[in-house]
C-alpha cells in the first residue's frame, strides 16, 4: 500500500486510569509525569460510520515528560503527530493536515469510560463520526508447541475458500494456467478461514509498477510492490508497511517469482524472503492502513490486497497452523 495517509486528529482523553506501561507497548520514560501517565499505551479503535466499521490505532508514549503519538488510520501509513499535550486531564494530538485526504481536519473527542476510550470524531464537512477504543492486546510470550498440518489456501483451479471485500470490483482476480492473478485495481481477496498463530508460504510475481500485500489476520501487512522505490524502506517490498523495514533489504526485481515464508507468533514476526531472513523475530507495534478491523485478540483471515494498481501473480499459497 502506497497511499500515504496525514489527519488532523485532536483527542480528548480524560479519567484515571492507571498507566498500564511497556506491557501494554507504550514507551515511557522511568518516571512518567502524572498528567501523561493515564494515557500511554497501544489503542485499537474502530470508528463507526454509516455504510460500516473501519479500524484505527494510536500509541501514546512519553519522553522528557512530553507526549508523543503514533496514528494508524484505515488506509495508508503509521504516522508520527505534529504535537501533542495534557492539559486539564486533556490529551491533544495534532497531525499534518493533507487537504487531499478525506479526513484531513478531523478531530477525535473522547473520554475514559470503564476502561475504553468512547468519543467521536469530527470531519471537516462536519460530519462527526462516533468511536470506541479498547486496549491494544500486548500478545508478549505466546509459543507454539506443535504445528499442524499444511493448509493449500489456493486449490490452483478456483477461488473456492475465498471471498471478496466488495464482489462488485471482484474482476480484477482470476485464475489462469493454475495461478491466481490480481491484475489491476479492485477488490481485496479474503480467505473465509481465520487464524491465529501460523506458518504462511507465498510464491509472488511482481509485474512492473505492481503492488499488493499479504495482510497476517487481515491486520498486519507485508508488502509487494515494485512502484515504492522512492519511499521509505518501512513502505517497500518485504516490509511490515511503516512499522518494520526489511534488513536486508532484497534487489527489487520485476517479472520474477519470489517467496515469503512468514511466522506469526502473538505479536512476533519472523519474514524470510527468498531464504533470506528480512525481518527476524520483531514485535509488530498494531494494525497497519487496510487492515479489516482493530480486534488484535482474536482469529483473523489472511487476505490478500487487490485495491492496489498493477498485476501481481501468486502460487502455492500454503499456511500452517500453530498450536
Amino acid at each position: 500500500m502506497n497511499t500515504q495517509k496525514k489527519v488532523c486528529l485532536v483527542v480528548v482523553l480524560a479519567g484515571l486510569l492507571a498507566c498500564w506501561g511497556c506491557s501494554h507497548g507504550a514507551s515511557p520514560s522511568a518516571n512518567p509525569s502524572d498528567s501523561v501517565a493515564p494515557f500511554l499505551g497501544r489503542w485499537d479503535l474502530t470508528v463507526k460510520t454509516p455504510a460500516r466499521n473501519y479500524p484505527s490505532w494510536i500509541e501514546v508514549s512519553e519522553a522528557q515528560g512530553q507526549p508523543k503519538a503514533l496514528v494508524v488510520g484505515y488506509a495508508g501509513s503509521v504516522t508520527p503527530a505534529a504535537t501533542a499535550q495534557v492539559e486539564n486531564g486533556t490529551l491533544e494530538i495534532s497531525m499534518a493536515q493533507n487537504p487531499v485526504d478525506y479526513d484531513g481536519g478531523s478531530q477525535y473527542t473522547g473520554k475514559l469510560v470503564n476502561g475504553e476510550l468512547v468519543g467521536t470524531e469530527t470531519g471537516p464537512n462536519g460530519t462527526t463520526l462516533q468511536w470506541t477504543g479498547q486496549r491494544a492486546p500486548s500478545l508478549s510470550g505466546q509459543t507454539v508447541t506443535q504445528w499442524g498440518k499444511p493448509i493449500r489456501l489456493f486449490n490452483g483451479r478456483s477461488l473456492a475458500g475465498w471471498k471478496f471485500a466488495d464482489p462488485s470490483k471482484g474482476g480484477v482476480w482470476k485464475v489462469e494456467h493454475h495461478i491466481l492473478v490480481k491484475d489491476g485495481s479492485g477488490s481485496e481477496l479474503i480467505t473465509t478461514a481465520k487464524f491465529w498463530n501460523f506458518k504462511l508460504h507465498v510464491e509472488f510475481n511482481d509485474g512492473p509498477k505492481s503492488n499488493s500485500g499479504v495482510f497476517l489476520r487481515g491486520r498486519y501487512e507485508v508488502q509487494i510492490e515494485t512502484d515504492s522505490a522512492a519511499a521509505p524502506a518501512s513502505q517497500r517490498q518485504g516490509s511490515v508497511y511503516g512499522f518494520i523495514a526489511p534488513n536486508p533489504e532484497q534487489p527489487r526485481r520485476d517479472n520474477v517469482w519470489q517467496t515469503y515464508d512468514i511466522t506469526l507468533v502473538g505479536r512476533t514476526l519472523t519474514v524470510v524472503q527468498n531464504g533470506v531472513t528480512i525481518i527476524n523475530q520483531q514485535e509488530i507495534p498494531g494494525i497497519t492502513g487496510g487492515a479489516l478491523n482493530s480486534d488484535e485478540g482474536s482469529p483473523g483471515p489472511i487476505y490478500l490486497q487487490g485495491s492496489e494498481a498493477g498485476r501481481v501473480e501468486f502460487r502455492n499459497v500454503v499456511i500452517t497452523p500453530g498450536a
